[in-house]
Order: C-alpha cells, then sequence, then structure tokens
C-alpha cells in the first residue's frame, strides 16, 4: 500500500530533525491546522509545494497520458 502524502511528510521530517510545529511555522501556519490536514492527507498543490520548499525539497505532480507519453 502506497503512503500518503501525509506520512511523506513525517519521514522527512524524521530526517531533517524538524518538528511539526517548525514546519507549520515556516509555512504560516498553525501546528494543529497542519497536524488536521497530515492526518486527513489533504492538502493542495500550492501547500504541497510550499512544504516541499520548507523542507529543502522538490516537489512534481503530473499526469502522464499512458497512449502517448504525454506529461500533463
Amino acid at each position: 500500500m502506497p503512503l500518503t502524502m501525509g506520512e511523506k511528510i513525517k519521514i522527512i521530517l524524521g530526517r531533517r530533525n524538524m518538528t511539526l510545529s517548525e514546519l507549520a511555522e515556516k509555512i504560516g501556519q498553525s501546528r494543529q491546522n497542519l497536524s488536521n490536514k497530515m492526518g486527513r492527507d489533504n492538502f493542495s498543490e500550492k501547500e504541497l509545494s510550499e512544504i516541499a520548499k520548507a523542507l529543502d525539497c522538490s516537489y512534481e505532480a503530473h499526469f502522464v497520458m499512458n497512449d502517448t507519453g504525454e506529461e500533463v
């Protein structure tokens, strides 16, 4: 079963020795709000980009059309 986005963020937080509170502060959210989003796995693409930047990571999201290989 694939990891949720919240689980992936938790893994990176651990590797960066960063707390959820520190991440929330960096992206301008409350710790409680970010914790709720992680529990529901409910992030906008904009939020994921902001989180990636705060964690010094790259975030890539796209669809690949199977019949043409085109990325959208």
